[in-house]
Order: C-alpha cells, then structure tokens, then sequence
C-alpha cells in the first residue's frame, strides 16, 4: 500500500483516486472545495497557489498526482495553477520529504507543430500559445526535480458529460475540408485508466521514460470526426470549407510509448467513445 495525494482532486481525479483507494492505496485528495464526505479519500482543504495552506498538508507521501485544472482560460489563472503552485508543492517536498514522485498531468499543447505532423514524446514542444509555454515550464519544473518523476500529456478529453464538441457539431455551418484539419482526443475513462495505470507503475518502482503521450489511436481529420458525429446527432452535416494551402493542419499524436509500456485503450478511436448517442437524440445524451 502506497500513499497518495492528489492534487486538484475534481472529475479525473477523484475516479482515478477512487480506482487507486480500491487498489489499497491510501488515498488524499486535495482541493480548495471539497465534497462533504467520500468513503475511499480523504480531503484536505487547500489552495496551493498560498504558500501558507500547504501547512495544512503532511508530507508522508509516496506519490503525488498534480491534475490542477485552471479556473479561466486566462494567462494569470494559468500561472496561478502551473507557475505557483508547481513552485510551491515543490518547495514543499523538497524541504519535508525530497523522496516523495511526482506524476505531473499536462497537455498536448506543449506541441506548436501545425503541418500535419505525427508528434510523440521526442517531438520538438515549441507552443506558440502562452498558456501551453506555461504548461512546458511546469514539465521541466517537475523533470529537473527528478528523474523519478512522470509527465502524462493528454489530447482533448471528451466523454458522456462533456459535450462541448457535440455543440459545435450541432451549430457548425462548414468545417475545414482541405488542407486536412487533423484532430486528437481521449475519453475520459481512459484518462482516469491511465492515471491508475501508470500510478501503480511508479509505486511499484517500475522503469518508466520521463514523459507519456496519451491520445487514441485514431487522430482523425476534422471533417470525418464532424460528418460522423452529425450523422449520430441526426442533424445537418456541415458544408466543406477549402482552405489554402499551408493553412493550419494541427498535428497527429502517437500513443505508441504508452501502449508499449501495456495499456490498452479502452475507446480506441471516437467511434467507440461516442456509442452513448442515439440518432436524433441531441440535447438527451443522457
């Protein structure tokens, strides 16, 4: 049995600790708002962004997952979450328990290439937005900690409760045909599988690489993922839009590292992971 604190413990978090709390781990959520009561972790009420809550913490901890999600898609909320915070814990660990690993959940946004490239975790992370430049610097934060540490960068994360892509399916008039527009994702139970996975790897004190890629096998062109989708929603596909060429393709993302470590994808592509619609039935995914 392990002890594990979980940093930022909402949605992903609090699934994966509790699959982690099944396994016997003893299992420590932390969160400025936690729930009234939970009968597998246990919460501490804190904001890690104020140096002075994390007093509140003890540092007997074998793992800790940091899966801070910022509040707004504002420069400073980022800072807030992946700058101070980052800063902070390990101030805190280096001073009370230097021993403590640290698996860091970041993003595919840390990858600026837009061509249509394959990246994996070798690739050059060049982000051209602030926000994926701050989510770099926390990596490097968490490597040059130590070599025992573990990055998970995840693609854009869908699933039954979230439906943000579903509604641009459902008002988008054209969608970008040529150049391809090359689009990467992972349902949300395979981001709380992953977390476990690779938790008790690190526990068991296995060889891991520093960083892991984790995205589905199927980084599928925007227009067959939004003509797809329409088709299940029953309603109007959208129009092509031809772009010139040059114009942004995204990039295509391996999981290859990862599936040779042992995981297998529970929804390999989003054809899998949206089989909870029921033509016609938009607005009642329920």
């Amino acid at each position: 049995m392990a002890r594990i604190l979980i940093a930022g413990c909402g949605d992903i978090g609090l699934a994966a600790g509790q699959l982690l709390a099944d396994d016997g781990h003893d299992v420590v959520g932390l969160r400025r708002h936690p729930p009234a009561n939970d009968n597998k972790i246990r919460y501490i009420k804190a904001d890690l962004s104020n140096p002075a809550d994390l007093e509140k913490i003890d540092s007997g901890f074998d793992l800790v997952i940091y899966i801070l999600t910022p509040d707004e898609r504002s420069e400073q909320s980022y800072r807030n979450v992946f700058e101070s915070g980052v800063a902070n814990l390990l101030n805190f660990f280096s001073e009370n328990n230097p021993d403590t690993r640290f698996l860091f959940v970041s993003s595919t946004s840390v990858y600026g290439q837009t061509h249509g490239e394959w990246v994996d975790e070798d690739s050059v992370t060049e982000p051209d937005r602030i926000t994926g430049k701050i989510i770099l610097q926390a990596e490097k934060a968490f490597l040059a900690y130590s070599s025992n540490n573990c990055i998970i960068r995840f693609s854009g994360i869908y699933g039954r409760d979230r439906s943000r892509l579903l509604d641009l399916v459902a008002r988008c008039d054209e969608v970008q045909y040529q150049p391809a527009y090359y689009t990467n994702r992972i349902h949300r139970d395979d981001c709380i599988a992953v977390l476990r996975f690779l938790s008790n790897k690190m526990i068991a004190g296995a060889a891991l690489e520093p960083v892991y890629l984790a995205s589905d096998d199927d980084p599928a062109a925007k227009w067959d993922v939004f003509n797809d989708l329409a088709d299940k929603l029953g309603v109007e596909r959208p129009e092509k839009a031809i772009l010139p060429q040059g114009s942004d393709q995204n990039k295509r993302c391996s999981n290859r590292r990862l599936k040779q470590l042992g995981y297998s994808f529970i929804y390999k592509s989003y054809r899998d992971g949206y089989n909870f619609i029921e033509p016609g039935c938009y607005g009642n995914t329920d």
